[in-house]
């Protein structure tokens, strides 16, 4: 320990050893100018001093051959090597009471050790000084050297020559000499004269050439990187720039750039600031030159001050903070990023800050943060609320990962993309016009989409008096738009979506073509009234389809409609039955901050049930009201709850008898042990178990996986109803079999995250053949009709099967591994030519990659409305106010008082993919987008946005055995694609599914 300067006299030593040798190696040039007869007189001291050093380095190196393992390889150690040929001639020297020189030159190499006493004594701290002193030491060593070399075999000559062939050179001259070979100038005018020293030069001149190209390069990379790196930005006024920190890495880096890019259509106006706490490897420093023009690194710490302050953080428009979502530990990796928060929210508190974090239960540190405020913009983009999330939807809806990835992720263009008239739909946001006040979102929706050819997702409502805003998706119809709403569109472009701000009932009431609506000049514009619904413009906007005037119920708008067409809701009793209400912050400033939205008392008893449109509907509504009579909520109102389920209770096997009896449920399948990372179960349920759903809507949902890692996420979902467990594996056909793989309602599969292997392809590798284990499985002994796509099922039913294959969600770490079980059809496919217009999607499931959630970052920067309204579709509602109250509660739900009730967020609209039923038809043939979508929305006031069309793909080995066993079925393998944002004149097809936004009732 002593000999290796671990401890504090190890290091003295070490230190002292470097120090004599540098004595010693003086001493060498004091004797060098005495036998060059410089007439420089030393006293005979000199001898007995060098005598001494030496006697110390016999000492310590007898130590270092007692502590050394391998006896062998320690004589041929370098620093062995030059004791053993310079301690022997300083003792001859003493002996014989002259000055030998020999070897000594050799103590020229103990300067290698230099950079090593340097970080000892804490003078070279960072990287940059750290190498440039290894650097330097092994030049300056390497240049003596030789020069050493040189001026023993050129004045004492080749020893086998008589007479003698030496040449009195200087040391000096040997140092010129050595150092015209390695820049390869060589003047010529000394030269070696020996056989000895001209088989050196032939030697050397290789390994000095190399040695001198790289050095002087290096050298003054570093220095020049140094001052760059170690600079201060120059802040200009008016000129826009963020800083990004944390996980600066050339993947995070130019997925950043690739992503900001699409996001600003290659116009950039806004600097990149890169913050990187280590320096810039080869490959990224050429990222950044080739983006040079609006992108510089800057060596530091967002913990530092310092740094901070150089990089002009104060005055930046926002600091993004990159994750490393694949750390094998992302506790850490989430903590270390909060940390860099609290520095940047302590030093600048009005800075805005987007971060990103790999698990939901590390946001509770950041409301404790200050100065931390998601009102003034402040963004969390948690991958596992988001990924977990949209897994779960896909389990209800299958193909929405692709529709919603298709519509709010820009991404370029790919093979799997077919868009021949660049029909590239987004959501997008902007201010509704003046002229929508007081119509219900209904009315607005279904006029933007005639008159404007808009799709109208959701608005923004601003209530109470410090900014406080909430995502409204398909609001109901007690709920009026007040002056400047915005809302979120479905759309090609901004030209478009600006058509809704410059809507004006006086002067486009008559205009049919929706890109002639352009900004007008009215007064009446400035001045009008708000529009009331009445007159032409809205019987042209709605299609005979009154509004609802103050004092009259939803209900009563239909009353000129026969019974049959009216659309079956549940009775609802407005708090202000004669007044309706406006979303004018006044209205609502004084209510609670998840209060506000407690618009309607939910009724579990349903006063027109003779008004329903179906016995299933009836039978459906029937049950919904005996299980909501023992329905239990948690203290938000925002999920279903139930008492802690022990684990022994949930954990199902192959002798128990409840797992013959599953159906239409939910199968997870999670690949992770004992020691892997927790995915955050909750996340994935808790999308399943919001309170939109009815109690009798829940599926089953069983985990099947390792018990030792169940049992360490079961703590977290105890309290979630219809929960079960099997302890198991996705690569057992057997396991699979007892969970009745078969007849669930779909499969998704998660992957904990593990050490990353050095192969990418290998990441994936439990995750791929769980999902080909599976697909083997399907369709073998089901229960299912195997001539049926899909059945009918009841309005707003989720409990029954849809699908003849099983919609399997798998996730992947790394999405190039997507090719080992795409399914995606071939290229000589029979695609309809009037669907070559849409995007291709995959098949009836999906592969999450979480580098489609890498592109929310730049997109939030741009828009955080959008991450808001991503967060409400694909979470069911979860809030930034509402998750504050969550991480308040802490991780665990807890039940609600027996005596409060949870209107507001129970009857919030939920996500479905609903049959072409004939309530939709309008009896008229070749129904269109356009007409289906009035028509849904009219009568029941469901928002569709998109389509989930069928593709059939011929499978000769399921066509060969079909024959061999006599069936005539249907032999083909079902695909199905996404079309996002249909055209209104498409032509609907029998077995068409409608992506729709479907009212609790």
């Amino acid at each position: 320990m002593m000999l290796s300067a671990q401890t504090s006299m190890g290091c003295v030593l070490v230190i002292l050893v470097f120090l004599l040798n540098i004595g010693a190696l003086i001493i060498y040039f004091v004797n060098l100018a005495e036998a060059e007869e410089f007439k420089i007189s030393f006293p005979d001291g000199i001898l007995y001093v060098d005598t001494g050093f030496n006697a110390f380095f016999l000492l310590y190196f007898g130590l270092r051959f007692v502590a050394a393992d391998d006896k062998l390889r320690f004589w041929l150690e370098l620093n062995s090597l030059v004791d053993f040929f310079t301690i022997p001639p300083v003792f001859v020297s003493y002996y014989l009471k002259r000055n030998w020189l020999g070897l000594r030159f050799l103590r020229a190499l103990r300067l290698l050790e230099l950079p090593r006493i340097l970080q000892f004594l804490r003078i070279t701290k960072n990287n940059y000084s750290i190498k440039l002193s290894k650097l330097f030491a092994i030049f300056i060593s390497t240049w003596l050297t030789a020069a050493g070399f040189i001026h023993l075999v050129e004045n004492n000559g080749d020893p086998w020559v008589q007479p003698a062939n030496s040449q009195s050179l200087s040391y000096f001259k040997c140092m010129y000499l050595v150092m015209m070979t390695m820049s390869t100038v060589g003047y010529g005018d000394v030269v070696v004269q020996t056989t000895l020293g001209r088989t050196f030069i032939i030697f050397f001149i290789i390994g000095g050439l190399v040695l001198f190209a790289n050095f002087i390069p290096e050298v003054v990379e570093i220095v020049e990187s140094h001052k760059n790196y170690k600079s201060s930005y120059e802040v200009v006024s008016g000129k826009n720039y963020i800083v990004v920190c944390g996980n600066i890495t050339l993947e995070s880096v130019t997925t950043f750039l690739r992503d900001f890019l699409l996001q600003d259509k290659g116009n950039v106006c806004t600097e990149i600031l890169f913050l990187g706490e280590s320096l810039p490897s080869l490959e990224l420093e050429a990222v950044f030159k080739c983006y040079s023009a609006y992108t510089t690194f800057f060596y530091g710490s967002a913990l530092n001050s310092e740094d901070l302050k150089r990089v002009g953080m104060e005055s930046a428009n926002a600091c993004l903070i990159l994750a490393d979502v694949h750390s094998p530990q992302p506790y850490t990796e989430d903590t270390s990023n909060i940390m860099r928060v609290l520095s940047i929210k302590n030093h600048y508190p009005n800075t805005r800050v987007i971060l990103q974090i790999i698990q939901s239960r590390n946001k509770v540190y950041l409301p404790n943060i200050p100065n931390w405020d998601w009102r003034m913009g402040d963004s969390i983009i948690c991958f596992a609320e988001l990924k977990l999330g949209f897994v779960a939807q896909s389990c209800l809806v299958p193909g929405l990962s692709t529709l919603l990835t298709n519509l709010f992720i820009m991404k370029e263009d790919t093979e799997d993309k077919m868009l021949l008239e660049d029909k590239d739909y987004k959501v997008m946001t902007f201010q509704l016009s003046n002229d929508f006040a007081d119509m219900t979102f209904t009315e607005v929706c279904r006029l933007c989409f005639v008159k404007l050819n808009l799709v109208l997702l959701g608005i923004e409502l601003k209530f109470g008096s410090q900014g406080e805003s909430a995502i409204l998706i398909n609001p109901s119809a007690q709920i009026k738009l007040h002056r400047n709403t915005m809302g979120f569109f479905i759309a090609h472009s901004l030209a478009e979506v600006k058509r809704a701000q410059f809507y004006c009932k006086a002067c486009h009431s008559d205009i049919q073509d929706p890109e002639q609506i352009e900004k007008c000049q009215c007064k009446s514009r400035l001045c009008s009234k708000p529009f009331s619904g009445c007159g032409t413009e809205a019987e042209e906007g709605r299609q005979g389809v009154r509004a609802s005037g103050p004092g009259l119920s939803r209900s009563s708008c239909w009353s000129n409609l026969p019974a049959s067409r009216r659309p079956c809701c549940p009775e609802v009793i407005c708090e202000s039955a004669s007044t309706p209400l406006s979303l004018s912050g006044k209205n609502l400033g004084h209510r609670n901050k998840l209060g506000f939205l407690r618009i309607c008392w939910y009724s579990v008893l349903r006063a027109q049930k003779a008004n329903q449109m179906s016995t299933d509907l009836n039978a459906a509504f029937d049950v919904q009201g005996e299980e909501n009579s023992r329905v239990i909520l948690d203290s938000t109102g925002m999920f279903h709850w139930c008492d802690a389920v022990p684990l022994q209770e949930a954990l199902l096997s192959h002798k128990d008898q409840t797992a013959p009896n599953l159906q239409d449920h939910i199968l997870v399948c999670v690949c992770g042990d004992a020691n892997s990372p927790l995915i955050g179960l909750q996340d994935f349920v808790m999308p399943l178990r919001a309170s939109n759903f009815i109690y009798h809507e829940l599926k089953d949902i069983v985990f099947l996986g390792s018990l030792e890692y169940l049992q360490r996420e079961w703590k977290f979902i105890q309290n979630f109803p219809k929960l079960w467990l099997f302890s198991g594996s996705a690569l057992s056909c057997a396991d699979l079999r007892a969970v009745n793989v078969q007849d669930c309602a779909a499969c998704a599969i998660l992957s904990s995250n593990t050490t990353a292997s050095s192969n990418p392809s290998l990441v994936d590798t439990e995750s791929v053949l769980a999902t080909l284990n599976i697909q083997s499985m399907q369709g073998k002994s089901s229960s299912a009709p195997l001539d049926a796509v899909f059945r009918e099922r009841a309005l707003g039913n989720q409990s029954q099967p849809c699908y003849k294959r099983i919609p399997i969600t798998t996730e992947l770490k790394s999405s190039p591994n997507a090719q080992f079980i795409n399914q995606a059809p071939s290229g000589n496919s029979e695609i309809p030519e009037q669907d070559q217009l849409f995007t291709t999607g995959a098949p009836a499931g999906a592969i999450f990659s979480d580098s489609f959630l890498n592109s929310l970052l730049s997109m939030t920067y741009y828009n955080h409305h959008i991450l808001a309204l991503l967060q409400t579709l694909v979470t069911s509602g979860t809030s930034p106010a509402l998750g504050e109250q969550l991480l308040e509660e802490g991780s665990r739900l807890c039940r609600s008082p027996d005596n409060m009730i949870h209107n507001a967020s129970q009857v919030r609209c939920k996500l479905a993919l609903l049959p072409l039923s004939k309530k939709f038809l309008t009896g008229v043939t070749d129904d269109s987008f356009g007409d289906i979508y009035c028509r849904a929305l009219d009568l029941f006031g469901i928002l569709c946005f998109g389509l989930y069309r069928l593709m059939e793909e011929p499978n000769p080995y399921k066509n060969r055995q079909a024959s061999q066993s006599g069936l005539n079925l249907m032999s083909y393998c079902f695909f199905r694609f996404v079309i996002a944002r249909p055209a209104s004149d498409l032509k609907m097809l029998s077995t068409d599914l409608l992506f729709c936004v479907v009212p609790f009732n």
